[in-house]
């Protein structure tokens, strides 16, 4: 009987133990499958908020500025240009226009810089006087104003930098060789620009600080045309100029761009044209593009060498960028116009 007793509790004693590491092996199961990250799910967040590291290696890739000769891009903008110019005070004293000797007859065919500049401007072939190579009639639009004329009296040939502002910017210091190549500088079409006379007058002598062509259209040409003059010959800007400059520059003209240095401009046309008015060799038509009138407005003025092919309209007459006239005669080198197709 005692015997029996002592296996009735022992059995009883088992039926307590067994729920208990049932429990327990029941709440370890509920732990290990919970929510709760393991330290290694830790290590592999950090590991992915490392990734955008990698953008800096993207970053680089505009560092690469290398560009092809005869690209599209060759040509710099009108701003990259400005910022290589030096600024400082100008020097005023002691200018005098006849310090640059003007008009002459730098290739001595009987035509001085001014007529020069009329035979090559001219949308149609001038006519000029077979003695003294005298322009007696054309066919010029004067951007500052966007007015046509036909008598070149009512011209001015401007310096595009005027001499004033040449002298003062660094022409002071130059010999008077270098001041009389400046003021007949045929080498590139930009110097120099027939132009209406009151233009010209108003201009005076001012920079763009104080003066910018009534045509707003040509207000983009017209400051690269004086950045490039005043790169070409290492002239310096003051504060007032070179700030203005950029502000416009910055704030309409963001894309211009300035084509390299021209070649002489003053030995094609009015060579030829200097005794008889009439080209000493039979002129080379090139075919102009055939297509629809572009939408583009121009006016009958000059155009850029990357402009040329390309078609435009004015007052619905269809223009091209051309090298050469309707009639198939060359303008002088390094001239381009917009002229009826």
């Amino acid at each position: 009987m005692k015997m029996s007793n002592s296996v009735s509790r022992r059995l009883q004693r088992s039926l307590i133990v067994f729920p208990a590491l049932a429990l327990a092996v029941t709440v370890g199961c509920v732990s290990s499958s919970g929510a709760t990250p393991s330290p290694v799910a830790k290590k592999t967040t950090t590991t992915v908020k490392r990734k955008p590291a990698t953008n800096t290696t993207v970053k680089k890739k505009p560092t690469t500025t290398t560009i092809a000769k005869g690209s599209a891009v060759e040509n710099p903008t009108a701003a990259s240009v400005l910022s290589t110019i030096t600024v400082q005070n100008e020097h005023p004293a002691g200018y005098s226009r006849a310090l640059f000797k003007h008009w002459i007859d730098a290739n001595k065919n009987g035509c001085d810089t001014r007529e020069e500049v009329l035979i090559a401007e001219s949308t149609t072939k001038a006519q000029v006087d077979a003695y003294g190579c005298k322009v007696i009639e054309g066919d010029w639009l004067s951007p500052y104003d966007n007015v046509t004329h036909t008598n070149p009296s009512e011209l001015d040939i401007d310096h595009m930098v005027p001499l004033k502002e040449a002298w003062d910017s660094g022409a002071w210091n130059w010999t008077a060789a270098q001041r009389q190549s400046y003021a007949n500088d045929l080498s590139d079409p930009r110097p120099l620009i027939a132009v209406t006379a009151g233009q010209n007058r108003s201009k005076s002598d001012k920079d763009p600080s104080n003066w910018i062509p009534p045509q707003k259209s040509y207000t983009c040409t017209y400051l690269s045309e004086w950045v490039a003059i005043k790169s070409h010959w290492k002239l310096s800007m003051d504060q007032s100029e070179f700030g203005r400059i950029k502000n416009l520059l910055t704030a309409s003209c963001a894309t211009t761009t300035i084509a390299p240095w021209g070649t002489a401009a003053s030995s094609s046309t009015s060579d030829a044209t200097a005794s008889t008015g009439v080209p000493s060799t039979a002129p080379v038509a090139i075919a102009d593009p055939v297509g629809a009138i572009g939408s583009r407005e121009v006016t009958a003025s000059r155009c850029k060498k990357a402009e040329f092919g390309q078609t435009g309209q004015n007052q619905g007459i269809p223009y091209v960028c051309s090298d050469h006239r309707k009639d198939g005669t060359a303008y002088a080198v390094g001239y381009y116009m917009w002229r009826p197709a």
